[in-house]
């Protein structure tokens, strides 16, 4: 049986993560800047380091279950995190934005896909409290999303996205430059809006598919609301900076779709067998639950996580090589 977490640590916990975010936040409006390879390592790597210190904590503090759930949770809203960052670098090179606003925006997307998930995260919580047969929706949605993961092409969605947006230009006045990260501007002496506006639209619509997705991933890691928003905000943590160091390269992980698709696929078994296991549905086995669908363990997850997105980045890098290869002859 789990120890239950102190409420003190929990709303301790709570308070730094959103004050570091807050840092954050004033840092990229108070200095927008493109940053360095070695600006952007240093912070990712103080992100990390910060999650891993977060999972000691829980090991010491709750016990060793809380904090496996918590990494496997951190890790698989992570490789999410990173596949949203691909169809942000997208969105920006769609919209030309110019690198020295990219940081701002950048920074708006991200609390866009924060408030989404945190919004997500309580109606999740309130349907698993409710109605436990919602892991058995929960389940099927995420392989249909890997599925979707597997075999669509990231610019299908911006086509579908497109939609909205020349609707929205049909309908508003937007000037042909940026101001900034602002969304309204002068020009000739009327107020207009700028194409920021457009992105973060663009950037919303974005985040709120993702949150979709990446809800009922954590839920099939742990019911914790605590954890599942610990592992949300440690996963959007160095996010701004992921985007100016990865930069292209996000674009050349070939293989990083299967290898997320993967990790979804593989929680959505283990969501079904859950739901199986605690069956309440009357017309299934008399609404008690199937003795013969196994719980997978948190390590095990753990381990899948991990393996399919290292080999994910091992064969994507390794097709990288093997194309400059090809190309230098």
């Amino acid at each position: 049986m789990q120890t239950q977490i102190p409420a003190w640590f929990e709303i301790g916990s709570a308070v730094a993560m959103v004050l570091i975010l807050a840092f954050d936040v004033i840092l990229a409006f108070r200095r927008p800047h493109i940053p360095s390879t070695r600006e952007s390592a240093l912070w990712i790597g103080f992100y990390v380091l910060l999650a891993l210190l977060f999972a000691a904590a829980l090991l010491w503090i709750g016990d060793a279950d809380h904090a496996g759930e918590f990494l496997a949770g951190w890790l698989t809203e992570y490789s999410l995190s990173i596949d949203n960052l691909f169809v942000f670098l997208l969105i920006m090179a769609r919209f030309s934005v110019p690198r020295p606003y990219q940081q701002e925006i950048l920074m708006v997307g991200i609390l866009l896909a924060l408030i989404l998930r945190g919004i997500f995260i309580v109606l999740g919580a309130q349907l698993i409290e409710h109605f436990s047969w919602i892991f058995y929706l929960f389940g099927l949605f995420l392989l249909y999303t890997a599925a979707n993961q597997a075999f669509t092409n990231h610019d299908d969605e911006l086509e579908n996205e497109s939609r909205l947006i020349r609707f929205m230009r049909s309908r508003m006045n937007v000037a042909p430059h940026f101001d900034g990260a602002r969304v309204r501007t002068v020009v000739d002496g009327k107020k207009v809006f700028t194409p920021a506006l457009i992105v973060f639209i663009a950037l919303g619509s974005t985040d709120l598919l993702f949150a979709l997705d990446s809800i009922p991933a954590i839920f099939g890691i742990t019911t914790n609301a605590f954890l599942v928003f610990a592992a949300n905000v440690f996963a959007l943590m160095g996010l701004r900076q992921l985007y100016f160091l990865l930069g292209d390269l996000v674009e050349k992980l070939v293989y990083l779709k299967y290898g997320i698709a993967a990790i979804l696929a593989f929680i959505g078994v283990k969501l079904f067998l859950h739901a199986l296991h605690e069956n309440e549905l009357p017309f299934l086995n008399g609404g008690t639950g199937f003795a013969w669908a196994p719980e997978i363990p948190t390590i095990v997850s753990l381990g899948v996580i991990v393996a399919a997105m290292a080999v994910a980045v091992a064969a994507s890098l390794l097709k990288l090589r093997m194309d400059a290869r090809t190309s230098a002859r």
